[in-house]
């Protein structure tokens, strides 16, 4: 599958899935810096796990916690350094990879601690593939509602894949999916070397 992205709101850097720069100097008094939360999102079969599988292969994605709805449905064996339990493995590249198991603030929290008693390595970040029929909207609200999560973590950007075999018919049929794309600061069309010409350009337009 190839990808194309469209629809940006604001520019986003190559660095945009990172944290702020800060001077070094300036980090031994600061205090409890930000980290900020990425959420992948889109309709079901739209190709969120894809995107994240080749996100995890990418150097500069190093040091992420990323949080997913299904850990045996990423392809990611061939990153895979060692399994830190049964719902959490670390990456060559640095990156830990865990399934959430209920809620996000909760989640979060968790990873917070299990990092403060070393059981898990240190992050800079964290990406979160929502469900295939979520609204971003509420999760987003997490971020800023929830008093410890919002004193740790900040919204990121907003990542939601359309499908350019089924995305013109799902913006007309589904509801969840129009959602995604008007929350979303990046649209990426996937299944763009299967879908006609026309259909990609539609849904660039």
């Amino acid at each position: 599958t190839t990808w194309a992205a469209s629809g940006q709101r604001r520019k986003l850097s190559p660095a945009a899935l990172s944290t702020r720069s800060t001077p070094r100097s300036s980090l031994r008094y600061a205090v409890a810096e930000r980290l900020p939360v990425v959420l992948v999102t889109g309709f079901l079969g739209s190709g969120k796990t894809t995107l994240l599988s080749r996100l995890l292969g990418r150097p500069e994605l190093g040091e992420s916690a990323v949080i997913v709805n299904e850990l045996g449905e990423m392809a990611i064996d061939h990153h895979l350094l060692r399994r830190v339990d049964e719902r959490t493995v670390l990456l060559g590249n640095g990156c830990l990879c865990c399934t959430l198991r209920g809620d996000l603030a909760d989640e979060l929290r968790d990873l917070l601690s299990r990092r403060t008693r070393g059981e898990i390595p240190p992050f800079r970040r964290v990406l979160v593939e929502t469900t295939g029929l979520a609204d971003p909207a509420p999760v987003l609200n997490t971020l800023v509602a929830e008093p410890v999560v919002q004193h740790h973590f900040e919204p990121g950007a907003v990542i939601a894949t359309v499908d350019a075999l089924n995305g013109n018919g799902q913006l007309d049929r589904e509801e969840e999916t129009l959602k995604q794309i008007l929350v979303a600061d990046r649209l990426v069309v996937t299944k763009t070397d299967v879908a006609e010409r026309g259909a990609v350009d539609g849904l660039v337009d």
